[in-house]
């Protein structure tokens, strides 16, 4: 089948493409506020709808939440699973929007044109980047060139409290050969992206108490123990002058970056000076002898989130308090295991404390691994070579700093592997006000798609 007449025809409907995403835009779809419910069940009929008008069997499956959208093509050729998301942020605060966030424009902008509106990102332009592909296929070949199963959550926004339940209870239907994720972006402008591993997330909470009530700083100022003093001088202990975590057994099972994947990083267009100071910094300040885009894919951390207690009111009040509080997350690498690192750090904290300071740790703590892709499988250099076709310049398997649970989740409930290919930008704006998406983005990502498809088929 001809790609060159995919491409073509994507140029071609690109105006009705984005009438098409600007009509999905409008509707209010934000799934973390019940008032909106009925606007993402609208957001799920409508996708429902767009997916059967191109021969696809599609359904609005309920949840206790809200639906997920199912639909399924059969082809020749390997079995795709491709996930997005429908539901987006809410808009607060309004009054820093441009534009009417559910109001979607097209503006031109010093660095191109982009299309603004809640959701033009993250995640329904990624989402339609690809449904477009796909329908440029079917109406030039009458077939997509490859088995496609279409999955779309309503609940990514909130905290998807329904998607694992829902995995688990239609987990044959979902099985794939491999799954592709839309919901990322590029590591730099015109500058084609894989992510290759994701960082896993550990969070913790602890309170440590001293005196059982506060004190006169007067009376007891001297001879007290006070939290605040105690617990800052716990959590100074979690690293060494050189930025490296001090816990015993914190890098277990952390690895280095493989040299070609160094050098991949090194040559994507990461601007390490803006990146610092597009947010007050003049250098970086993580684990010394790596460099910044290292230090955030590919290296663990343990980060002081919150610390309070005493008294924060207007004025002093000249107390001991009775308690302080903080709280911690970790983002993981490689194959760090949670629980472990849970273990080592409380065992760290526990064999540093003061006589009659007493802790109380949070019994609702969090975390899950890191997820690492196969690279080698020979998809994801297929799909590298596509990526590089369209954009004229290598593409790149990049890390992220942050975490997607689904791509763990397809791992561990349907054993899919996962590839995370995105068209966002940085400069996106998603979860604030004013979000955008590029034009260019949305453009070459539906042939980008469209390569990637023609790629994966053979």
């Amino acid at each position: 089948m001809s790609l060159d007449q995919v491409l073509a025809r994507i140029d071609a409907d690109h105006d009705n493409a984005l009438a098409r995403l600007m009509e999905l835009l409008r509707i209010h779809s934000i799934s973390t506020d019940p008032a909106y419910k009925e606007e993402c069940r609208k957001a799920a009929d409508w996708l429902v709808a767009d997916l059967k008008s191109l021969g696809i069997d599609a359904s609005a499956r309920p949840t206790p939440g809200h639906p997920m959208v199912v639909g399924h093509v059969d082809g020749d050729g390997p079995h795709l699973l491709f996930y997005g998301h429908y539901d987006v942020q809410p808009v607060d605060p309004l009054n820093l929007w441009d534009t009417p966030p559910f109001e979607p424009e097209i503006q031109d902008t010093p660095n191109g044109r982009v299309l603004r509106g809640r959701g033009a990102s993250d995640d329904k332009g990624q989402l339609m980047t690809f449904v477009e592909a796909c329908r440029a296929w079917k109406e030039v070949h009458g077939k997509l060139p490859c088995k496609i199963t279409f999955f779309f959550e309503g609940e990514e926004e909130s905290g998807s409290p329904s998607l694992i339940p829902f995995m688990k209870e239609n987990a044959e239907e979902l099985k794939a050969d491999i799954a592709l994720i839309c919901d990322t972006s590029m590591v730099s402008p015109g500058v084609p992206s894989i992510a290759s591993q994701l960082r896993g997330m550990l969070k913790d909470e602890f309170t440590i108490t001293g005196p059982r009530i506060d004190l006169h700083s007067g009376h007891y100022g001297g001879p007290g123990l006070n939290p605040l003093r105690e617990i800052s001088r716990l959590i100074a202990s979690f690293h060494d002058d050189t930025g490296r975590v001090a816990v015993d057994g914190f890098y277990d099972g952390v690895h280095e970056v493989p040299d070609e994947l160094l050098r991949q990083w090194e040559n994507c267009g990461f601007d390490e000076k803006t990146y610092l100071e597009s947010v007050g910094y003049t250098q970086p300040h993580g684990e010394q002898g790596y460099s910044t885009l290292v230090q955030q894919w590919a290296r663990p951390t343990l980060e002081i989130n919150g610390i309070w207690g005493g008294y924060q009111g207007a004025g002093s009040k000249t107390v001991i308090p009775s308690q302080a509080h903080a709280k911690l997350t970790c983002r993981l690498v490689g194959d760090q295991d949670p629980d472990h690192l849970r273990r080592q750090i409380r065992a760290h904290v526990e064999a540093r404390l003061s006589p009659d300071a007493k802790i109380t740790w949070d019994n609702d703590s969090e975390g899950n691994p890191a997820s690492v892709m196969n690279l080698d499988r020979p998809e994801f250099e297929a799909a590298r070579q596509a990526l590089s076709d369209e954009w004229d310049r290598e593409a790149v398997f990049t890390g992220m700093g942050g975490s997607i649970p689904i791509a763990g989740f397809f791992k561990e409930i349907l054993d899919l592997d996962a590839m995370l290919i995105g068209f966002a930008n940085d400069d996106d704006a998603i979860h604030s006000p004013n979000e955008k998406y590029d034009l260019e983005s949305f453009h070459k990502g539906t042939r980008s798609w469209a390569r990637v498809l023609a790629a994966l088929a053979g």
